[in-house]
């Protein structure tokens, strides 16, 4: 990012257009949306980018075959649009993946099928690859550990992957470069109103130096995921909830597992869901599940069930399938799902992913649900609607052809990849210093410059922000990312002008988190 913290933090002294709380996938959408209109934008967000659900997906960009099967239709097509779109913006972070659905009976095999040349249907002229059957041999040689007995063979479709993390800092830094003010750290504790109890402004705090800043703005995004109601009693304390969390686990284990480039498909699995494993930065991810919780928490912790679920899954599919002694890391993230009013509390998969638009009576406006790979689309409805609700001159939307930043068709090897264009830049940078060179674990390519990098341009605080967002070290081997934290630390101490005492709390409080990513 070209704005350091500090420099964000002194260009808070003025009035904005648009105000957005929360700066994960929605919020960094919106900013990105707002800023490349020509509004003046702020997002201010209480933690890290992504520190919630946004970094903790189960890292697809797709219309969501199991929608599909629901009948949603509408949310599919506009998906399948948006993955495209995705593709073409941010194409160093965002890949084509191969899926194998194996069969077992015929029957099955068949609905799949059919399902599957709709969804083909459904993306038209963005349409990735084509679904095909596969024989059993095929399915074998696809997906070397899954279990031959019975097996009839089964069915290959293509979707997406991406890195979440890594895009959601690439927003950021797409805002920031079209003039928005980016701002992590930072926690709204008011809302404010003018005479006729229309929002106005907000107060927050920085969380770094307790200093309390109070700005205008015309018109207030709340985009803050399984949070929004905590905001909305901001703007009005008899406000009834109106989203309930639902926790997605999922665990990361050895490619070896899986076998190949493939990624595995599971459409039903014994509580009638679906299950992936997908091959991410050289592990392999399973999840996810869908169990309804009654609190939120920004470090949700997967459950023992959710962990035996997923085992127990992979073991009715996988040769040799994996145990809790080989899992690397585990973690949860939490969906915004509107609060049951009557039925089945418990139940969480007939509500709808899709999106919800709400504007108070104060003119706060609430988007809440979705999915990542609808950010887009969902940041042009709300500006959309910003516009109206603060009474600012009409500009039209320019997302669907703009660039993220680090944008580039350039392929390269391991995680360099979703550096994009930055990666030539860090290494030149590691070239300045033979210590920034050096690996921060002996089995992983991550180097010190990543660090140096990180701090300078990409609004790093924490040791946590670089190992589980930067880089993604936490989630994909969580013991051993705890080995670089120490190097990790005495570099960002270095950049960021911290001292002994830092250096020490942070590796303290990296130690408490990896305990929520270890069984």
């Amino acid at each position: 990012m070209k704005q350091t913290r500090n420099e964000a933090i002194h260009t808070i002294n003025k009035s904005w257009d648009i105000a957005i709380i929360g700066g994960g996938a929605t919020g960094v959408g919106i900013a990105v949306d707002a800023a490349s209109r020509g509004y003046k934008t702020i997002l201010i967000e209480k933690y890290d980018f992504a520190k919630g659900t946004s970094s903790k997906s189960t890292k697809l960009v797709h219309g969501g075959v199991r929608y599909l099967a629901n009948g949603d239709v509408k949310l599919v097509y506009s998906a399948l649009r948006e993955r495209g779109l995705i593709f073409k913006n941010a194409p160093h972070v965002s890949f084509v993946q191969s899926f194998v659905i194996p069969s077992y009976n015929w029957f099955g095999k068949m609905k799949f099928l059919i399902g599957l040349k709709a969804y083909d249907w459904l993306a038209g002229k963005l349409r990735i690859g084509k679904s095909v059957l596969l024989s059993k041999k095929e399915v074998i040689e696809k997906l070397p550990k899954v279990k031959t007995k019975g097996l009839l063979g089964g069915i290959l479709y293509y979707d997406g992957q991406f890195d979440d993390a890594r895009l959601a800092v690439n927003l950021a830094q797409t805002a920031i470069e079209h003039g928005a003010t980016v701002l992590n750290y930072a926690e709204v504790v008011r809302i404010e109103k003018d005479g006729h109890n229309k929002a106005n402004g907000l107060t927050f705090v920085d969380r770094e130096t307790h200093e309390s800043h109070t700005i205008s703005a015309k018109t207030i995004i709340n985009a803050t995921g399984i949070f929004v109601d905590d905001i909305l009693k901001l703007d009005s304390p008899t406000h009834r909830n109106l989203v309930r969390p639902s926790q997605g686990t999922h665990i990361v284990i050895d490619k070896k597992f899986l076998g190949n480039e493939d990624a595995l498909m599971i459409p039903e699995t014994s509580d009638g869901r679906v299950l992936f494993g997908v091959p991410w930065h050289g592990k392999v991810l399973l999840g996810t599940t869908d169990t309804p919780l009654n609190e939120h928490q920004i470090e949700p912790r997967p459950l023992k069930e959710e962990i035996d679920f997923i085992l127990n899954t992979a073991d009715q599919y996988l040769e040799n399938a994996p145990t809790k002694n080989d899992v690397l890391s585990i973690f949860a993230g939490l969906r915004p799902l509107a609060a049951p009013t009557n039925g089945d509390p418990g139940s969480t998969k007939e509500i709808s992913r899709d999106h919800k638009l709400i504007a108070s009576e104060s003119g706060v406006i609430t988007i809440t649900g979705g999915k990542w790979t609808t950010y887009r689309k969902m940041a042009e409805e709300t500006v959309d609607l910003a516009i109206k609700t603060g009474g600012l001159e009409f500009k039209a939307c320019r997302t669907t052809d703009l660039p993220i930043h680090g944008s580039t068709q350039q392929k390269r090897a391991g995680h360099w990849q979703v550096y994009g264009t930055d990666a030539d830049t860090i290494l030149q940078l590691a070239e300045q210093n033979p210590e920034w060179k050096e690996k921060l674990h002996p089995d992983y390519d991550f180097i010190a410059a990543e660090v140096v990098w990180a701090c300078q341009h990409e609004m790093v605080r924490k040791v946590e922000d670089f190992l589980a967002r930067r880089i993604r070290f936490l989630l994909l081997d969580a013991k051993a990312s705890l080995v670089a934290a120490p190097t990790v630390a005495r570099i960002m101490a270095q950049e960021l002008g911290k001292n002994e005492d830092w250096i020490a709390n942070e590796i303290k409080e990296y130690e408490q988190l990896v305990n929520n990513y270890v069984i």
